[in-house]
């Protein structure tokens, strides 16, 4: 089990990726718009990982889906910390496990390619956001966190995910893991994420720090 990614909801995508590139020096990628949930999104690739900035573009459609809502469900901020995933392998014993249903996910690519998921525990991760959700990318689907990006001070990665919430209800929801995240008590929310580069670390906050 391996952290995927970090999803930052988002007003305005072309203003996120400007706001994240001038400001921590992230370059980011155009994505894609996800039928049936009312959202689209960029990427900002991180190697392993990446970030989601991603953003409502059809409210009555995304009204009628349970991630397009999440997406909007808060009042509007520039950049907001959303929630986050981790990516598995084998998301049939996950999902048997925490008895979740799996659902199926796709959008096409900016190169015209179609990347395909299953994922399971979106509900979940939506009433806690310090839970997150599990994803197993479709085979052939190249991953998104691999896409070229010039990153001002040069490759970056995910440092660490902090955490706010329930430290018990987390480690029974992940089970064994070596992810790079910690949790303190309180509401539950991602409340930081510190990336690292050759430059130094890059944290990126609930409150914009």
């Amino acid at each position: 089990m391996e952290l995927d990614h970090v999803l930052i909801a988002v007003t305005d995508l072309a203003a996120a990726a400007s706001e994240i590139h001038d400001r921590y020096g992230l370059a980011s990628v155009e994505g894609g718009r996800h039928p049936g949930w009312g959202t689209a999104n960029r990427i900002v690739p991180l190697g392993d990982a990446y970030l989601e900035l991603i953003a409502v573009v059809d409210e009555g459609e995304a009204a009628q889906s349970p991630f397009g809502g999440w997406v909007s469900a808060e009042p509007p901020t520039p950049i907001r910390l959303l929630g986050w995933a981790v990516r598995t392998q084998d998301l049939d014993t996950v999902a048997r496990r925490l008895e979740l249903p799996i659902g199926t996910g796709s959008r096409a690519g900016r190169d015209c390619t179609l990347l395909t998921w299953r994922f399971a525990g979106v509900d979940q991760a939506i009433a806690e956001p310090s839970l997150p959700f599990f994803i197993e990318w479709g085979r052939g689907t190249r991953f998104p966190g691999r896409a070229p990006a010039a990153h001002r001070e040069g490759p970056v990665g995910v440092a660490r995910l902090e955490l706010r919430g329930d430290a018990e209800r987390l480690a029974v929801w992940l089970g064994s893991h070596r992810l790079p995240v910690t949790i303190s008590p309180g509401a539950s929310a991602v409340t930081r994420i510190v990336l690292a580069g050759a430059a130094g670390e890059i944290a990126l906050s609930e409150t914009g720090s």
